[in-house]
């Protein structure tokens, strides 16, 4: 389902529900809770935050090297592996792999990488059945809705919600809300996918370059449950998620779960190096705009990123606005970050929504600076002509008033004025920020007035 609305117009339609923003607010709030609990529980945090940053900025000083380093013990361990320079490429082989096969269906585990390439109306469009696996995942394909976090996608909605979907396509009693009731019912559902699938796919959390296996977390096993049962194994991976040592593994997945969703470590973390006899494994490696990210010195370590979501579940404007309203596959602080790297002008609105607070940067395990980045996109983006029109103009507007004394004291008289004799110029549904706040009471005197009456006073 696209969503052609801006962050603000989309935004808007979610908050026409305000018992939900607020439940929104608090589940994720919440999350954030469990997050901080463990992070005060583990006395290294900071050094696991360090060490995790360092490592990656290893990496992105050194892709090219880890890349062939990976590729190549990979091809030893028997792993065939696909290059992919964007998103259009990576689906193509994806298709090519199953027409190879003679497979028109597949059980698919959650992959923020797939949605980014929209792999499941490409296949989709091929005659191929995609089935997501994971739970949440599955809630919003049978809604036709794109998930709403990279960690938790259907947190968007209630227990009610579900219900109402499994009644409709999964013929569930209507009106049992029970959670253990629907999913009993969705786990017998997806039961006979598993069966039947010849082909599974999975997403890659980490790529280790020494060894060339791959890592896959879920807390579900449905990656685990998918691939074992395939003949055919098809994972992707952005070039990003390399790692240099095993070692390092460590650190990361002490990491992860805890920011993710306040877990010490996701139940299950499944390492993948060789194909089985009489199995493939097939890696695709994908690019689509990273390394042109990786060439840029001011967003190059939002690469370093693990996609744990510890950002969005802190981040004030996403847990009110909700992931739907960033029309992106990846939405929030770091979705910000990522998305106007792909398409400047389509994803010019999102770096407004941010308040610059500092809490996704402060939460992030691998200590990318969101708020520096996303402040330097607003300027990129405002430099590139992308802002509209009318912000434009008025920026402009302002920069003059601002940059004048006599015209700023002038224009507040005025502006005070018009507060107090003649509201209504203000308060209209023309003015945009009237129509989601409470106008301040006008001061009676300026603080350069008041100022100027109270500096010979002593204290």
């Amino acid at each position: 389902m696209k969503n052609n609305l801006t962050h603000s117009e989309a935004a808007s339609v979610f908050n026409k529900d305000e018992s939900r923003v607020n439940w929104h607010d608090e589940t994720l709030w919440f999350v954030r809770e469990k997050r901080d609990k463990q992070a005060f529980m583990t006395d290294d945090w900071e050094q696991l935050r360090e060490a995790a940053s360092k490592i990656k900025d290893n990496v992105l000083s050194d892709m090219h090297r880890y890349l062939e380093q990976f590729e190549s013990n990979a091809l030893k361990n028997g792993i065939i592996v696909h290059w992919a320079a964007d998103a259009a490429e990576h689906n193509k082989i994806v298709h090519s792999i199953m027409q190879k096969n003679g497979i028109n269906q597949i059980v698919k585990s959650k992959s923020m990488l797939t949605e980014e390439c929209h792999l499941n109306e490409y296949l989709a469009q091929k005659g191929v059945n995609v089935i997501d696996s994971d739970l949440g995942e599955r809630i919003v394909q049978l809604r036709n809705e794109p998930p709403s976090h990279i960690v938790l996608p259907a947190i968007h909605l209630k227990k009610s919600d579900v219900s109402t979907t499994f009644n409709e396509h999964l013929g569930t009693e209507k009106g049992n809300n029970d959670p253990q009731y629907l999913t009993e019912a969705a786990r017998l559902h997806l039961r006979d996918v598993f069966l039947t699938r010849k082909a599974a796919l999975t997403g890659v959390n980490f790529a280790i370059a020494e060894t060339g296996e791959f890592v896959v977390c879920t807390n579900e096993g449905n990656a685990d449950m998918g691939v074992h049962l395939a003949d055919v194994q098809i994972s992707c991976m952005g070039m990003e998620k390399l790692i240099p040592e095993r070692k390092h593994l460590g650190v990361f997945l002490r990491l992860l779960a805890r920011s993710a969703t306040g877990q010490p470590i996701t139940t299950f973390s499944s390492h993948f190096k060789k194909p089985r006899e009489g199995k493939e494994i097939h890696l695709v490696i994908v690019d689509n705009g990273r390394s042109n990210q990786l060439g840029r010195p001011d967003f190059r370590n939002s690469l370093k990123c693990i996609r744990c979501g510890a950002c969005l579940n802190t981040c004030p404007v996403y847990r009110r606005s909700g992931g739907h309203s960033y029309h992106v596959s990846t939405p929030g602080p770091i979705g910000t970050v990522l998305a106007p790297n792909l398409d400047k002008k389509a994803n010019s609105d999102l770096p407004t929504a941010c308040t610059l607070c500092m809490s996704c940067t402060n939460v992030c395990p691998v200590k990318i600076d969101l708020d520096k980045q996303i402040y330097a996109w607003r300027q990129e983006l405002t430099k590139d002509g992308y802002t509209s029109i009318v912000k434009t103009a008025v920026m402009k507007a302002a920069g003059t008033v601002l940059g004048s004394p006599s015209m700023y004291a002038a224009t507040t008289k005025m502006a005070t004025f018009a507060m107090k004799k003649m509201p209504f110029l203000v308060n209209n549904s023309m003015n945009v920020w009237y129509k989601n706040r409470e106008m301040m009471t006008p001061p009676e005197e300026t603080f350069k007035e008041w100022y100027r009456k109270n500096k010979k006073q002593k204290p």
